[in-house]
Formats: C-alpha cells, sequence, structure tokens
C-alpha cells in the first residue's frame, strides 16, 4: 500500500477531487489525471486491506495483486470483481507510458465513482461471500 499512516480513504478521494477539478495544481492535465488514479488506487488499497484485515489478520506483507484475489473469499464475487477491474485501470492510470495517451478526466471520475461504490459496498468484518 502507497499510503501514509494517517491517511483517510475521504482525503484520498478530496485529493482525486481536487486535481479533477482545480487547474491551478501546478501539474499539466495529464499529470492531474495521472496524480487523482494514484489517489483514487490507495484509496481503494486501503478499503481493501481494511476488509481482508478484518477476516484475516496478518496480510499486510502480501502484495496487493494477491490480495484482490483473497477478496473474492470475504467479500460478494461481483464486488471483487468490480474492484480488482478498477484496481487494474488505475494502476494502467497512474503509470506513464510514453506511447500511450493518459486517462481522461472522465475517465478518471467514472473510476471515482467506481472506488465511492467500492468502499461503501466492502465489508469491515468478517462475513461470508455471497
Amino acid at each position: 500500500m502507497t499510503s501514509t499512516p494517517g491517511t483517510s480513504i475521504e482525503e484520498l478521494l478530496l485529493t482525486a477531487d481536487r486535481l479533477l477539478s482545480d487547474p491551478s495544481v501546478g501539474a499539466t492535465a495529464a499529470g492531474r489525471h495521472r496524480g487523482a488514479s494514484l489517489a483514487l488506487r490507495t484509496a481503494l488499497e486501503i478499503a481493501v486491506d481494511r476488509t481482508l484485515d478484518a477476516a484475516m489478520p496478518g496480510l499486510v506483507g502480501i502484495t496487493t495483486r494477491a490480495k484482490m484475489l483473497c477478496l473474492r473469499c470475504y467479500t460478494a464475487a461481483t464486488t471483487a470483481r468490480r474492484a480488482n477491474a478498477v484496481w487494474s485501470h488505475l494502476c494502467l492510470g497512474c503509470h506513464y507510458h510514453q506511447y500511450e495517451i493518459g486517462p481522461t478526466r472522465d475517465q478518471v471520475r467514472a473510476w471515482r465513482a467506481e472506488v465511492v461504490e467500492l468502499v461503501q459496498e466492502l465489508p469491515h468484518r468478517p462475513g461470508i461471500n455471497s
């Protein structure tokens, strides 16, 4: 996970909003979109960590990819698939590739909406998948 210990999901969502809506931030539009993607990815990773830690403490050392695979055991299969899909998009969106155009504002806004829904849907306590 790429957050500092005190970073909250709400702060990360606000950071993404500011990057998407405030052109006075000292970066190009592409840079703001990548930054917003990184903030959203981190918010989702915190929510996934919180869900898995409540269900099975001790997964701190495994990769986020492995956590996404574990998630389907502790939440609804569709929720786990959606989380994995948006996480994959966000990973691509926050990495610069010279031969690719970065994510658009509309793409990042759609990802943001999906992350907000997932954060609300992911359980905070252990449970059986549905």
